[in-house]
């Protein structure tokens, strides 16, 4: 099982470095299925692989210009305090076990069922932002509210599921930002770098 799970980890990196996420959509899940990681415990594991692994991924990105500073800055200072303040107070006052039903710990069980929400979710967001990429892109307007707010939220869901973001990101930067799909995809890996290594 685990040579199942090294193989993987080599699509995490390749999806990491080709679409700019998904990362801990599939990290999360391999640690639990394929490494037998408990599940509280996989999200803190999946900051740190994603996080390490985005932080290679911005050196080529930025050596061709395909990163946008400014954005990163904006859309990451809300995104990284969210993420501070998820670990450091919301998590540790969840219970390790709410409830059990029969063998089932309530806990662990929800944490899959939230993961596997946002997987469903980042397949149509990934969907939507390639078709709003294919569009053609305007000048660069920010749409500071609602960048700001999608940071935030955001944060608090890579704090509470160790999710990077990136199927959350991308479409943000798209939408909100008007960057073109590949400066999105790099400043996508720059923000995950700083808040899932924070």
């Amino acid at each position: 099982m685990e040579i199942l799970g090294y193989f993987a980890s080599l699509v995490i990196g390749i999806s990491l470095g080709l679409i700019g996420g998904g990362g801990s959509i599939l990290t999360v899940p391999v640690l639990v299925y394929l490494f037998d990681v408990d599940p509280v415990m996989a999200t803190a594991y999946s900051l740190f692989i994603v996080g390490s692994t985005s932080l290679v991924g911005v050196f080529p990105k930025s050596k061709n210009g395909e990163i946008n500073f400014k954005t990163a800055i904006i859309f990451g200072i809300p995104s990284i305090i969210a993420v501070y303040a998820t670990r450091a107070f919301i998590v540790p006052a969840i219970p390790a076990e709410l409830f059990t039903i029969g063998s089932l710990v309530v806990t662990k069980a929800l944490m899959m069922m939230i993961f596997a929400i946002l997987m469903v979710f980042a397949s149509v967001s990934m969907i939507r932002s390639q078709d709003k990429a294919m569009e053609e892109q305007g000048p660069q307007v920010f749409n500071y509210p609602m960048i700001l707010l999608e940071g935030a939220i955001v944060g608090l869901l890579t704090g509470l599921v160790g999710a990077g973001g990136g199927f959350l990101i991308i479409p943000a930067l798209v939408l909100f930002s008007k960057l073109p799909m590949k400066q999105a995809i790099g400043t996508s890996l720059m923000i995950i770098a700083a808040k899932s290594l924070m």
